[in-house]
């Protein structure tokens, strides 16, 4: 399915019916990963699941964007369907971005509460090997900028971004770079104690993307958090453990109780 949002197309899957959960996946541009997700949750709800802008079917923004203009498209999204209370579940960059939402005072829809799994949102402690390996890029990106340089190797300045990031970054358009780059380089702890609403922490032990640490942290700072862990799993914990997962998420929605 399809709908324009801000001028923008996002498409987005539409299953089960009942009280809405809108599910927002991670940095990732393939949308199988999240299937299970949608699938378990339709079983007793209305499960919506948008691909982000830049990600799937939908559009790139037109710039950069950082993360409050993404979480101003979901808000907007929500609001287009007419949803009027939602539960909120996301995972990796989509708790970032809801996460922002969240922390807002004002919504044109009611939360009912919030699922975060392996969310994103903690800045990571970097040490003296990343301050050197940044110094290094910044230096390389100088020098290969100069005039002489681009004149004689055009793309030498793309194949060094490509080199030195993560591997999302080396997959993303020169955009969703620069979006991805606002993203991990915000630190979104200050936020947690301004969320309010009810909040399930769920999390692989192994999570070496966003670590236990991240959820204990949250689980601290944000007034009513649970955590749940799921030992042995990683990142993608649902499809790590699909077994504990779906126990957690069925028993905490009360899928077929």
């Amino acid at each position: 399915m399809e709908i324009k949002v801000n001028g923008l197309k996002i498409e987005y899957s539409d299953k089960g019916e009942g009280f809405p959960v809108v599910i927002l996946h991670g940095w990732c541009t393939e949308r199988e990963p999240y299937t299970p997700l949608s699938d378990l949750v339709s079983i007793g709800y209305r499960a919506i699941a948008p691909s982000l802008p830049g990600f799937g079917g939908s559009e790139e923004p037109p710039v950069a964007w950082d993360v409050d203009k993404f979480a101003d498209t979901v808000l907007e999204f929500i609001v287009s369907l007419e949803l009027e209370k939602v539960i909120l579940m996301g995972h990796s960059y989509g708790g970032r971005v809801i996460i922002k939402l969240a922390s807002r005072e004002k919504l044109p829809f009611e939360i009912d509460r919030i699922i975060l799994v392996d969310a994103a949102g903690v800045l990571p402690k970097r040490g003296l090997d990343y301050k050197l390996r940044v110094a290094k890029y910044k230096l390389g990106k100088k020098i290969l900028n100069l005039p002489p340089c681009k004149k004689l190797f055009p793309k030498a300045v793309e194949k060094l971004q490509s080199k030195s990031g993560s591997s999302d970054y080396a997959k993303a358009s020169p955009i969703m770079r620069g979006c991805l780059v606002k993203a991990v380089n915000e630190d979104l702890t200050p936020l947690f104690s301004k969320i309010k609403y009810e909040v399930l922490l769920v999390w692989g032990t192994l999570d070496d993307a966003t670590p236990l640490s991240d959820a204990l942290l949250m689980e601290k700072l944000m007034p009513d958090a649970g955590l749940a862990k799921i030992e042995g799993a990683g990142h993608f914990s649902w499809l790590d453990n699909p077994a504990v997962f779906n126990s957690i998420i069925r028993s905490y929605l009360k899928i077929g109780y």
